[in-house]
């Protein structure tokens, strides 16, 4: 299992655009293939960095949905909004508690 983590940055006019872009896709990643889980963060004193935080199976599933169609919509739709380059981490976990 693969966590991602995923920085996003945008200009803070453009901040709607994106939210609603990520309301109409959100299911549609969400269900995507190979992916087991998906938030959205919202950073507590920035309110225009968000971070999506996802589970993928592994490091195939999730480069077929970078490749993917899904992807490359969303992708193109939201690129055009930030004011900074977007940050991405892929994790393994070593430890987690409950």
């Amino acid at each position: 299992m693969i966590k991602r983590v995923v920085k996003l940055t945008f200009r803070e006019d453009e901040v709607e655009r994106f939210l609603n872009n990520f309301e109409k896709n959100k299911l549609k990643i969400r269900s995507f293939e190979g992916c087991h889980h998906l938030e959205l963060w919202r950073d507590k004193h920035l309110p225009n960095v968000f971070f999506t935080y996802s589970f993928w199976e592994n490091e195939d599933k999730l480069n077929t949905y970078r490749h993917s169609e899904l992807f490359k919509n969303v992708w193109r739709k939201t690129k055009i909004l930030f004011s900074d380059k977007p940050q991405a981490w892929s994790i393994d976990v070593i430890w987690e508690g409950e």
